[in-house]
């Protein structure tokens, strides 16, 4: 595993071209672009303000900037056609959690609105924006829109204060409905798996429930306990490493030129023995947005497996096996779990807690990895390559480029259950 310099940046804003040629990154008002295997910049454009969201087209040939600090607040939504430049203004666009859905393919877009206090969705054919479909949602105050992978399916969720989850047909026609119970806060996250086969919908009582695309039922529910009593769960930790000595030696501070600066300890993954006992967090109930439920989940590019995140467990990363529908593997790491993100090509999840350290894991097994350079690197997101060749890393005001071993490599690189890596 290599890493490239390191490189200013601002907002987090870093994102690799669709096309996997290009690597967009921004500082302040600037914007550059830079070849992906040399790191050359080949593009660096200047902008009117700090940009504070960056996106690619589809076909990495335009990157959108945007400075909101500049922009006007207008209730609708406006399409720039770079072709024809056209101008089309859609109205009624509902300010949610995610209010707008494109297909996997670029045919279709979902658009929640919110009109005389019902919700809508309207679905737009992309090459013209005529619109499709127009119908209205049994949902009190409509939260997100998701397509399923094949574009078949739109998933609608309600707001968190009732358990809804609807699946709509391309055409408008209600598939199914779906709530797990009533009276207490509902739907936190959702994802599709890719084969669009399973919807996962994490829940604020800590369970993780999957429906079927069969019949839209439930198959199994997940739970998140604290402690973990099977001994067929692998549960790998993190812990620091402790220097080795020489016999007869002692171990002495660090010179007092040395003190002020703090090295990072080197940490390793351990395999627990059960029961294990995982660090939980008690939420405060008097205040918005409890830290309950899980609030990340996210399946790998096979649908093999899901990784999920319980809020109150937020060290934790518990990874699942979705064809015997049983927990597989939970990673406990020393802080918690800011981000994590599966390779785009096999079954191997990033994840970084904001610190100096990138974790990997794969059914092999899993690393701990330092990231070099001077100072102190916060890992506070990653993103990965669309080949699964590179991993970009991002701090607060600096990205590097970390680069992975070849397939036929991974698995030495990554510790075993009997290694302890």
């Amino acid at each position: 595993m290599n890493f490239s310099e390191v490189f200013k940046l601002s907002g987090l804003l870093c994102k690799f071209s669709p096309d996997g040629k290009y690597l967009a990154s921004c500082v302040q008002y600037r914007l550059v672009v830079r070849d992906v295997h040399t790191l050359q910049i080949l593009h660096l454009y200047t902008c009117l303000d700090q940009i504070q969201h960056i996106e690619w087209s589809a076909d990495s040939l335009f990157i959108l900037c945007a400075m909101y600090k500049r922009g006007q607040v207008q209730l609708r939504i406006t399409v720039w056609s770079l072709c024809t430049k056209s101008v089309s203004y859609i109205k009624y666009p509902k300010a949610c959690q995610q209010g707008v859905s494109f297909t996997r393919d670029g045919r279709y877009m979902a658009l929640a609105e919110r009109r005389d206090c019902q919700d809508h969705v309207s679905v737009f054919v992309c090459s013209d924006w005529q619109l499709l479909r127009h119908f209205d949602t049994e949902t009190q105050d409509l939260a997100g829109i998701e397509w399923a992978p094949n574009g078949c399916v739109l998933a609608v969720w309600d707001t968190c204060l009732e358990y809804k989850v609807l699946l709509y047909s391309l055409d408008g026609r209600l598939l199914s409905a779906y709530c797990a119970y009533e009276w207490s806060l509902g739907v936190k996250s959702v994802a599709w798996s890719p084969s669009s086969q399973f919807l996962a919908i994490g829940s604020y009582d800590g369970k993780v429930r999957i429906l079927n695309h069969v019949t839209w039922k439930m198959i199994t529910e997940f739970g998140h306990p604290a402690t973990i009593n099977n001994p067929k769960i692998v549960v790998y930790k993190e812990a620091e490493k402790t220097p080795r000595l020489a016999p007869g030696r002692l171990a002495f501070p660090p010179p007092r030129a040395a003190a002020g600066v703090a090295s990072p300890a080197e940490t390793k993954y351990e395999i627990a023995s059960v029961p294990v006992s995982l660090q939980t967090l008690k939420p405060v109930a008097d205040r918005a947005n409890p830290k309950i439920g899980i609030g990340a989940l996210a399946f790998s590019p096979d649908s093999y497996f899901l990784a999920t995140r319980s809020d109150s467990v937020p060290n934790a990363v518990w990874i699942w096996d979705i064809q015997k529908l049983r927990l597989f593997v939970v990673l406990e790491q020393l802080s918690p779990v800011r981000s994590f993100q599966w390779d785009p090509q096999q079954p191997r999840l990033a994840i970084c807690t904001g610190g100096g350290k990138v974790y990997l894991w794969s059914p092999a097994g899993c690393v701990s990895v330092q990231v070099p350079g001077e100072g102190d690197f916060q890992v506070l997101s990653l993103c990965w390559h669309l080949n699964g060749d590179s991993l970009a890393l991002l701090s607060k005001d600096h990205f590097c480029l970390c680069f992975l071993e070849t397939e036929d490599r991974v698995g030495t690189a990554f510790g075993r259950p009997g290694d302890h890596t």
